[in-house]
């Protein structure tokens, strides 16, 4: 590989050095009439070596054998552009050294080696491209909704990484009525969203990628809603909030989730004001490899406390969140192994590592499941909160917060039950205890496991059917990471046992969820 690379940059050192005399001989010819004198000739001929080894040094100073030309861009050109400029000017600057030719042979001179040298090195590109094509039948045409910032950088790394992605940008769509008509990179803004769909059809597009970050929902469901209509793969741009450092990158493209379709805006709490009480402390997250755990996780980690305690049953779990959180070096973080359900190893982490605050999000959730084995849901549900609480009273914890369910609210299942009886167990000892006790109630959890979200997808991975129970069954939802705040956030305010709910807007009919997933994973409902 090496030999190659070598070999490849010896030849364009060659290529150079042949073109620099072409150059300066043709500009001989042209300025002359083709009638050089000859004296001109024989002062070329005795100083061409001079010419050719003061340019190609330039070259080398200036990095033109250290780039990679089949991705050459804007910013290459200008590289050669300062490269042949400063030779150039420098060979001008010795003029009264030795190499007194006319003024107009250095223009001249300067212009055909761009000419030649540059051309060289974007024919490197071009045959590499028309290679690639050919190696793989043909370039996806992308369509980017969004001309702002993000969506020019987005084409920008399209463009970059052409060869590996095989998809090229066709044009821009943005809603601002003066952009209509101009060009991005020499890429056309071709209308707003009303024209998505003629666009699609004139430009046969492949992909539409949603390059809008701070897009509400209502408008990321209204553009996916037009392109449901052609058959096109959607992506999307995360939101602000998940790009860290508010940087683009095509690695942070993802296909369109169900949560971006969610008819009602995300639920967004400044946690920095209400979240200051986890600074420094020693965090526990029972259930913590769990879907909800996890988040809890992710999100505590961020206000810096000293320790996390990532408590879970299953060590395949644990050990995923510990392996994701453990790369940031700011806080120490402790993987522990136990069940809720045993008091001991209960009563030995908080004697070892006395955590001041506690999220209890250790349950057994699943209804129909829970209503064959009543027996572990009591054991794991009331006993096991109990077991956690007792030992937050007992250590004089700071606070403790339940996760809990509106299942809990006038309950009809064993799960509900044993989730509202965990509930009494926090309220009763919240009337004597020095610790904060409090919960949360949580309706459906988008996502999260045992969620009707998950079931869906199996069905429609395994070829359908995907069964809903009756056309006109309504829940509300919420995202994981709604959930994960509203646990946060009700650490703050928690005193005496209160139980929290978040307001989740308009219900979704179970119908419509599932026909939305089907779209979004490429089918027809």
């Amino acid at each position: 590989m090496l030999e190659k690379i070598l070999r490849n940059k010896i030849i364009l050192c060659l290529a150079d050095g042949l073109f620099i005399n072409a150059s300066f001989f043709i500009a001989l010819v042209l300025r002359f009439e083709g009638n050089i004198p000859g004296s001109y000739l024989g002062l070329y001929a005795d100083k061409a070596v001079i010419i050719t080894a003061i340019s190609l040094l330039i070259y080398w100073l200036m990095g033109l054998y250290k780039k990679l030309w089949r991705y050459a861009s804007i910013l290459e050109l200008i590289n050669i552009v300062s490269a042949i400029t400063l030779s150039v000017a420098l060979l001008f600057a010795l003029r009264p050294f030795g190499l007194f030719f006319p003024r107009s042979i250095y223009v001249i001179h300067w212009s055909l080696t761009l000419i030649l040298v540059g051309g060289i090195r974007f024919s490197i590109r071009i045959l590499n491209n028309l290679a690639s094509k050919r190696a793989y039948g043909f370039f996806k045409n992308v369509l980017i909704v969004g001309a702002g910032e993000a969506g020019v950088l987005v084409a920008k790394e399209l463009e970059k990484n052409v060869e590996e992605l095989l998809a090229k940008p066709v044009g821009f769509i943005d809603d601002d009525p003066k952009k209509k008509g101009n060009y991005i990179h020499n890429i056309p803004i071709l209308g707003g969203r009303e024209d998505i769909i003629s666009v699609i059809t004139r430009k046969k597009v492949d992909e539409v990628i949603i390059a809008i970050p701070s897009a509400s929902r209502k408008t990321v469901r209204e553009i996916v809603e037009v392109c449901k209509k052609v058959p096109v793969k959607v992506k999307i741009l995360p939101g602000v909030y998940q790009l860290i450092g508010g940087k683009v990158s095509l690695k942070k493209l993802r296909d369109v989730d169900i949560e971006d379709l969610l008819k009602r805006e995300p639920v967004n709490i400044d946690l920095e004001e209400i979240a200051a009480y986890l600074k420094g402390k020693v965090v526990l997250v029972t259930g913590g490899g769990g879907s909800i755990g996890s988040e809890i996780c992710r999100q505590v980690l961020s206000f810096e406390p000293e320790q996390l305690l990532i408590m879970g049953q299953g060590e395949n779990s644990v050990y995923t969140i510990h392996k994701e959180l453990i790369k940031q070096e700011k806080v120490k973080i402790i993987p522990l192994i136990g069940n809720v359900q045993d008091r001991a190893r209960v009563e030995e982490i908080f004697e070892t590592y006395k955590p001041g605050v506690i999220f209890h999000a250790a349950a057994h959730k699943h209804v129909p499941l829970m209503e064959e084995n009543p027996k572990e849901a009591i054991k794991n549900n009331v006993f096991g909160t109990k077991n956690v609480a007792e030992a937050a009273h007992r250590h004089k914890a700071e606070r403790f917060v339940l996760v809990s369910t509106d299942k809990a609210v006038n309950p009809s299942s064993v799960m509900g039950a044993t989730k509202r009886i965990a509930e009494m167990v926090i309220q009763t000892l919240a009337q004597t205890s020095q610790t904060k006790f409090c919960a949360v109630r949580f309706g459906n959890v988008l996502g999260s496991r045992g969620s009707v979200v998950p079931l869906f997808r199996e069905q429609i991975a395994a070829g359908g059917p995907v069964t809903v129970t009756h056309p006109d069954m309504v829940r509300y939802f919420m995202t994981i990471q709604e959930a994960a705040q509203l646990v946060i956030q009700a650490g703050a305010f928690g005193e005496r046992g209160e139980v929290f709910i978040l307001d989740m807007g308009e219900p979704v009919k179970i119908v419509d969820l599932a026909k939305d997933l089907i779209r979004l994973s490429g089918f027809e409902p």
